[in-house]
């Protein structure tokens, strides 16, 4: 099952003196609080007061992020927590808590469907306490999770190549259809030009042929004649 560990971490007996009494009281108030809130009532808000007045003293104090973050998880914050938890873990250097942050990491990016982000915070979590059963179980379950999604990932990448093949394909065939009927426009007008000529018949041949020897003659009969006149008109010129 995925859930969010609430176990609030407490501060130890190794805080230096400086720092103990204020930093100890902030941390404890936050924790009564969260406390109160796991009751019934709702008082992470005034917990998330306390645990940013820790990290005020010390911004590196891993275990005030670290319930800050359970604190912004029951504000509906997950993106803050995430921030939280991330810092407590570059400042944590016990096992057992770097265990419980990594966990969290883990469900809040399984609860975001980032399986394969959620693994490595799991395997993370394993190996600084192997024996944390519910990290186990999740770890399988996103894992399972992750399979799923990269099967679902690639039939949705087959599935829009077939779409994007189908698409080409309908293209290809309707640049084929209109090819083929711009070719059977120009050779119906073609034949529409043919039959628009006025037809040859045998008898009109015969007709234009005669008509064109007739103009033949009678240009070469005028043409005699004149050459027969070219004396008579020079003659005529001597007077």
């Amino acid at each position: 099952m995925k859930r969010i560990l609430i176990f609030l971490f407490v501060i130890g007996a190794s805080i230096a003196p400086v720092y103990a009494q204020n930093m100890r009281d902030y941390v404890r108030r936050g924790n009564r609080l969260m406390l109160d809130t796991l009751g019934g009532s709702d008082y992470s808000e005034k917990a998330i007061v306390q645990y940013k007045k820790a990290l005020d003293m010390d911004s590196t104090f891993s275990i005030s992020r670290y319930n800050l973050g359970n604190a912004l998880i029951r504000q509906s914050k997950p993106q803050e927590a995430m921030t939280e938890y991330l810092a407590a873990a570059k400042y944590e250097t016990d096992k057992n808590r770097l265990s419980d942050i990594y966990h969290n990491m883990g469900v809040l990016l399984q609860s975001s469907k980032k399986y394969a982000e959620a693994v490595e915070c799991y395997k993370e979590s394993l190996r600084n306490n192997p024996s944390n059963d519910e990290t186990r179980y999740n770890y399988v379950l996103a894992k399972w999770h992750l399979k799923n999604q990269q099967n679902e990932n690639q039939d949705n990448k087959d599935q829009q190549q077939d779409q994007q093949d189908k698409e080409k394909k309908e293209q290809q065939q309707k640049q084929e259809k209109e090819q083929e009927k711009e070719k059977q426009q120009q050779q119906q007008s073609q034949q529409q030009e043919e039959q628009a000529k006025p037809d040859m018949s045998k008898e009109n041949a015969e007709r234009l042929l005669q008509a064109a020897m007739r103009n033949e003659k009678e240009t070469q009969e005028k043409i005699q004649r004149q050459q027969q006149d070219v004396p008579r008109r020079r003659l005529q010129k001597q007077w």
